[in-house]
């Protein structure tokens, strides 16, 4: 994919956005990095769990499936779920950060030969006027709350470490058939470490407003269930 561009309403006055979902719009991933301004909502969706990335950094990822490129809540044409997460809602999107030292701020930015991006359907980026359209600021909405969520990522892995909350794991499902399946290399919030904290440690997670994102981690892993539902609904199993 080539690099973005800085998007305006003269070059792009006429692009539309497909509003649809599809493995060939690379919806077909069974993970997805996501961040903790949206913790909230998508912990009554889908399981989020912490993984380490190519460089050993931790980075929180809503599972989607079990199988390489399984998306279980992909139905069709179709996202069967109530929220989405902000990486998918961005669509060719990004933010564009100036260069250490250089002036500016953030801008949107555009990828111009992403699968989404159409002429003749789905979500209009500007008006006729120019002006942006509602579909251009909810995806605003989804850069800021990326944006965000990079900044405060770092301090708050960092607070979960230093509370001795973060625990390996492997999570493993039996399905009624005798089925089983194992998702290796993740890290949770371990629940007995969470509710031994004092009172100084948890005043310390409330001042970075983290205590709240720990709560919605650990409630997110009951999800692991409905996940395992829908695998079984895709199988055609019981």
């Amino acid at each position: 994919m080539s690099d973005p561009v800085l998007l305006n309403n003269v070059d792009h006055h006429d692009l539309r956005i497909r509003a649809d979902y599809g493995a060939e719009l690379g919806d077909a991933v069974n993970q997805m990095t996501v961040f903790a301004p949206e913790f909230e909502a998508l912990s009554r969706e889908y399981p989020i769990v912490f993984r380490r990335d190519a460089a050993g950094a931790f980075r929180a990822v809503a599972l989607l499936g079990f199988a390489h490129d399984e998306n279980l809540y992909l139905n069709g044409h179709e996202w069967d779920a109530r929220a989405i997460p902000a990486l998918v809602a961005r669509g060719p999107f990004s933010i564009g950060v100036p260069k250490a030292g250089e002036a500016g701020e953030p801008m949107i930015h555009i990828a111009l030969d992403h699968p989404r991006i159409s002429v003749d359907q789905g979500h209009r980026v500007f008006l006729d006027h120019g002006g942006n359209a509602p579909y251009l600021d909810h995806v605003a909405a989804m850069l800021r709350m990326i944006y965000a969520g990079t900044q405060i990522g770092p301090a708050m892995i960092t607070a979960f470490d230093d509370a001795g909350l973060l625990e390996a794991t492997t999570l493993q499902l039996e399905s009624p058939d005798g089925r089983r399946f194992v998702i290796p290399d993740c890290w949770t919030i371990s629940q007995s470490r969470f509710a031994a904290l004092d009172g100084a440690q948890l005043a310390q997670l409330h001042q970075g407003d983290f205590l709240r994102c720990a709560v919605w981690l650990m409630s997110s892993l009951g999800n692991l269930s409905s996940l395992l539902d829908r695998k079984l609904a895709r199988d055609g199993g019981s």
